[in-house]
């Protein structure tokens, strides 16, 4: 398919329409007045212009959408349009620390937060983006003081890097979102979606259901010895009842240690003895083995989530050709538009 080039501005060729009633010379008649989506991408950092590239073909394949306006957003002035507040945003895969650093830094990281916690707006959080806008983190980097910088929205708890560094890339099968208006647009909505999980970040806990939060989509995998040394931790702290999630950012936990020749290595408590962390598990029961991941047991997370008007995902739709999670968002930012009207 033919895919837009990045701009800062790209306009796809759809509409809406709202009616205007007019009176004029005592006859009054109503006429349609084209309105165009706007959505804006935080673009401090990360896969920003992969996400309006997906945004555009989507909206290219989408029935109902109308026109679609996208734009970069790096300043808080971006966020408006025409003097109104743009209809949705995406924070894009990336480094959430650079992205926290620079957001601080240009000051629009306050008027995010206004954004996303008082708008009502549709926001989707992808790897990167879904840790800016969760309200826990645990194994956040030790190196900005205070902790990883969130805007928050999202009742999840987070840990960074569950899926190991970046040379423990990979492709799995996910859950596809669940049917939208314009997912008849596109065919068979349940064929599983190809996940991209680059460094990625997995969802351990999510608010409860009756108030609002909807998992949509789990797997099982075996966190990365960095990650299993935090959680190993972080079990011991919740087994002793101390209450680990009243702050919004856990410290970083090193549970490893290292043996006489640099390498590193976990104790296991079930074995009495520490286990070469690079030793890979022979059990093939697993539904997926991490390079370097600790031989400590697979657990099951959670890898989409919505709650309301925030949607987030651990992977990265716009890294594929698979524009189903660009129409669910989009379906989302409509859904939201005819509400108000």
């Amino acid at each position: 398919h033919d895919i837009v080039q990045p701009s800062e501005r790209t306009i796809s060729s759809f509409h809406t329409r709202t009616k205007l009633s007019i009176n004029t010379v005592g006859i009054t008649f109503e006429v349609e007045e084209e309105q165009n989506m706007k959505v804006g991408i935080l673009a401090l950092q990360g896969a920003f212009h992969e996400h309006e590239r997906m945004l555009q073909y989507a909206a290219s394949l989408h029935e109902d959408i109308g026109d679609l306006e996208t734009f970069f957003v790096r300043k808080p002035a971006e966020l408006m349009n025409d003097g109104k507040l743009l209809d949705g945003m995406i924070f894009p895969g990336g480094e959430s620390t650079a992205m926290g650093l620079v957001g601080q830094a240009t000051g629009i990281w306050d008027t995010l937060r206004a954004y996303v916690h008082e708008s009502n707006k549709p926001v989707w959080g992808t790897c990167a983006g879904m840790i800016l806008l969760s309200e826990r983190v645990i194994g956040s980097t030790a190196t900005i003081v205070g902790g990883q910088s969130l805007i928050g929205g999202m009742d999840v708890t987070v840990c960074r890097n569950y899926f190991g560094s970046q040379v423990s890339s990979f492709e799995m099968d996910t859950p596809p979102p669940p049917p939208s208006s314009g997912s008849a647009s596109i065919g068979d909505g349940a064929t599983p979606f190809p996940g991209v999980f680059i460094r990625a970040p997995a969802i351990l806990q999510a608010g409860e259901q009756s108030k609002g939060v909807e998992v949509l989509g789990r797997v099982v995998a075996t966190p990365c010895r960095q990650a299993a040394a935090t959680l190993k931790e972080l079990d011991a702290r919740i087994a002793n009842g101390v209450n680990v999630f009243e702050a919004p950012c856990m410290p970083v936990v090193d549970a490893l240690e290292r043996d006489k020749d640099g390498v590193m290595k976990i104790k296991n408590e079930r074995e009495g003895a520490p286990v070469d962390e690079e030793k890979k598990s022979e059990d093939s029961t697993m539904p997926i083995i991490l390079p370097g991941a600790a031989a400590c047991g697979a657990r099951e997370v959670i890898c989409v989530v919505r709650s309301k008007n925030l949607l987030c995902t651990a992977f990265h739709p716009e890294l594929t050709n698979d524009v189903r999670w660009h129409i669910y968002f989009l379906d989302m930012v409509r859904e939201s538009i005819l509400r108000k009207e």
